[in-house]
C-alpha cells in the first residue's frame, strides 16, 4: 500500500542532483521501506521572516525536496518549522498540506496560544513544537513549563536545539516536563569540545529516563572540526549500545546553516558506518513512526 503523499521508490540507486544539496549518487545501502527524514525545513522567499532572523534561506519547495526524497529513497519526513520565521507557522502549514500523510510537523508556538490555534496545528499533521535556544528569538528556556502544560493533551512533545552549556543548565527541568523531549542534532556534542564528556554522559542519563530521544542530524553542527565526522564514532555506537530506541536520524536540509551545502548520500551514508543493517531499520522506520505517530503501514517490495 502506497502513503498518500509518499513516493514511489526503487531499489535500484537513483543519481541525480536535488537543489541545496551536492553530489548525485543515492545512498551506499538498502534504505528501508517507510525511512523517514525526521528533520528538515521550507522557505518561501515570499513569506515574511520574523523580526531580525539569525538565518535565512532562498526558496527550498515541496518540490525541490521531492527530488532529494527522490535521491536517498525516503518516503517520510518531519517538517521543522525554522527559527527564520518565528512563530508564524504558514510556510510549515502549506507545506504539510502538500506532503500529505507522509509527513509530521514540528512547530513553533508559545505560551500565548490557544485551543484552537493548537486545533489547527493538530489537523494539519504537527505532532511537536520546537524550542531553538540557538537562534533564539521567537522561544526562550522560561516558557518550557507553561508550552509543555499547553501540549500535554494532544500527546505532543518538545524539540530542543540548545548550546551545550544551556542543555546541562536545564537539564533537570527538561527530564521533570510532563512531554516527551527530542534533543537536536547530536545534542551539539563536540561543537565545544571541552564540555563533550559532561554532555554526553548527561545525555545517556537523560535518555535513560525514557522520556528523551536524540535526533542524529546536521553532524557538521555537532562536530564543526571533523571532516569525515569520526569523533561521532564512538558517541553514536554508545548511544546506540544502551539506547537505540530513542534514536532518530534526520537530514537537516536544505541546511541553511551551511554556506557550502553538504552531500547528503555522504550523511546518511554515516548510518551505516554506525549501525546494522537491522539498528538501520529500528532508527529510520521504527523509531520515527513512534515519536511522530505515523501510522503502521504495509509497504510493497523496491
Amino acid at each position: 500500500m502506497m502513503l498518500r503523499g509518499s513516493l514511489p521508490l526503487h531499489s535500484s540507486e537513483v543519481e541525480c542532483e536535488a537543489p541545496h544539496s551536492t553530489g548525485r549518487k543515492g545512498p551506499a545501502f538498502s534504505v528501508p521501506a517507510g525511512a523517514c527524514d525526521c528533520h528538515m525545513h521550507f522557505f518561501d522567499a515570499k513569506a515574511p521572516f520574523a523580526p531580525g532572523p539569525v538565518l535565512t534561506h532562498g526558496d527550498a519547495t515541496v518540490e525541490h525536496y521531492r527530488q532529494l526524497q527522490r535521491r536517498l529513497r525516503i518516503e517520510r519526513c518531519v517538517l521543522v518549522q525554522p527559527s527564520s520565521y518565528g512563530r508564524d507557522n504558514r510556510v510549515l502549514l502549506r507545506g504539510l498540506q502538500s506532503l500529505g500523510n507522509s509527513a509530521r510537523g514540528v512547530a513553533v508556538i508559545d505560551p500565548s496560544a490557544t485551543q484552537s490555534e493548537l486545533e489547527v496545528l493538530r489537523a494539519a499533521g504537527v505532532v511537536g513544537v520546537r524550542f531553538n535556544l540557538v537562534q533564539a528569538g521567537a522561544t526562550s528556556e522560561q516558557m518550557l513549563e507553561d508550552v509543555a502544560r499547553l501540549i500535554r493533551p494532544f500527546g505532543w512533545h518538545i524539540q530542543l536545539h540548545a548550546h551545550p552549556v544551556d542543555l546541562l543548565n536545564i537539564t533537570d527541568r527538561l527530564t521533570a516536563l510532563p512531554v516527551p523531549v527530542v534533543i537536536d542534532h547530536f545534542a551539539r556534542i563536540n561543537a565545544e569540545p571541552a564540555m563533550s564528556d559532561r554532555v554526553k554522559a548527561v545525555l545517556l542519563r537523560m535518555m535513560g529516563s525514557g522520556n528523551v530521544w536524540m535526533k542524529m542530524s546536521a553532524p557538521y553542527i555537532a562536530s564543526p572540526d571533523s571532516k569525515a565526522y569520526e569523533d561521532l564514532d564512538d558517541f553514536v555506537r554508545h548511544l546506540a549500545g544502551d539506547r537505540l530506541d530513542r534514536l532518530v536520524w534526520g537530514t537537516d536540509w536544505p541546511h541553511v546553516t551551511e554556506s557550502s551545502k553538504p552531500d547528503d548520500a555522504v550523511l546518511i551514508n554515516l548510518l551505516a558506518r554506525w549501525l546494522s543493517a537491522d539498528e538501520i531499520r529500528l532508527v529510520l522506520v521504527e523509531n520515527a513512526a513512534r515519536l511522530y505517530c505515523f501510522a503502521p503501514a504495509s509497504f510493497n517490495d523496491r
